[in-house]
């Protein structure tokens, strides 16, 4: 059984960063990777030109190994198949819901029709003619046709699970290494076979199980932020972890400053999971927006939702306004202690077990 994800990814330290889908920096993701990690960028939102340029601006400024992440074409409870276009009566209803939040920024409502994501398809194109040392993948499993194109290419294959039932399936799908994602992590949850709300398992009991039903290497996520939580991960038979928070709080990523402050004060008790922002469950801290959308009791499917509340939120990060963001981090936040990407990886790298 290979367990080593050092040299599975050839990379010196087994310390993954956390893909942000709409948050990824050039920026820290190359710094990641140069500490000696695995620098990951998530593409949501993304067509091809745009992936080919990321990638393109990662060589730049590393010669190390990076991922490349995506979001595969999967329809949740209560969500439009991919390819469906939006609803019009959908539309009216959001924006009628989000009227408030539009005036509060400032700015007007988008209109339609609303233009909707980049083909998968055309997205994964671009990923395999850039050849990352990896591409990552959630809400499902790749088809054994996208496993077998990677890894032609030379490009591992990562996949995202929440329950053990979800990292058999993506062991028997041929990935190459699974993310186990403990419901203390940031963002979205990126379960597949049941609804994220029935799939809410915590880190500690998710991983050694995850570690005792699969024969490939499993990356920790959720709930890791220094090298106690490095430590533990690695007890548990972790080969790898996997932290998103405590990068997202540094200087290097694009989160606006008032996020990154919001993370470093925030308790574990105070974040949710919440669909109002996106049309998906994430976890992240509950702001006016948030409680708006709940309180009126109507929001679109994603990614519809998602699109309608980027408008506002984009305004409001220029403005600085945190009750108008999706203030997206698990429950370690507030264990980030670092300005600098560069000590966040040294302090995680403290926790690495020496190499036997």
């Amino acid at each position: 059984m290979n367990t080593e994800l050092r040299d599975l990814l050839a990379i010196q330290t087994p310390v993954v960063l956390g893909p942000f889908g709409g948050l990824s920096s050039v920026e820290l993701t190359a710094t990641v990777s140069s500490a000696g990690g695995l620098g990951s960028f998530g593409l949501y939102g993304l067509g091809p030109e745009r992936i080919a340029a990321v990638a393109a601006e990662i060589r730049e400024r590393t010669a190390r190994p990076f991922a490349l992440n995506l979001w595969l074409p999967y329809q949740g409870p209560g969500e439009r198949a991919p390819g469906d276009g939006f609803d019009r009566a959908e539309f009216d209803r959001a924006v009628a819901c989000l009227g408030r939040l539009f005036a509060e920024a400032g700015v007007e409502p988008p209109a339609w029709p609303v233009p909707g994501l980049p083909p998968f398809e055309e997205q994964l194109e671009a990923v395999l003619a850039a050849r990352p040392a990896a591409v990552s993948f959630v809400f499902g499993v790749p088809s054994a046709d996208v496993v077998e194109r990677a890894h032609r290419e030379g490009v591992r294959v990562i996949g995202a699970a929440t329950t053990v039932p979800e990292a058999q399936a993506l062991e028997a799908g041929g990935v190459d290494a699974i993310v186990a994602s403990g419901l203390e992590a940031a963002g979205h949850r990126p379960s597949f076979l049941a609804a994220p709300e029935a799939s809410l398992v915590g880190s500690m009991a998710l991983i050694p199980q995850v570690v005792d039903a699969v024969s490939v290497p499993v990356i920790a996520a959720g709930g890791i932020a220094d090298r106690r939580g490095v430590a533990a991960a690695f007890a548990l038979g972790a080969a790898g972890v996997q932290v998103g928070s405590a990068f997202l709080a540094t200087r290097q990523s694009v989160a606006p400053p008032v996020h990154r402050e919001r993370m470093r004060g925030a308790l574990a008790h105070e974040t949710v999971l919440t669909r109002s922002m996106s049309g998906r469950p994430a976890r992240g801290l509950p702001n006016r927006a948030v409680r708006t959308i709940e309180e009126s009791g109507t929001r679109a499917s994603f990614p519809l939702q998602n699109i309608l509340t980027g408008v506002f939120r984009r305004r409001a990060a220029e403005l600085g306004d945190p009750e108008l963001l999706s203030l997206w981090m698990g429950q370690a936040a507030g264990l980030s202690r670092h300005d600098d990407a560069v000590d966040v990886f040294a302090e995680l790298a403290a926790g690495v077990p020496a190499r036997q």
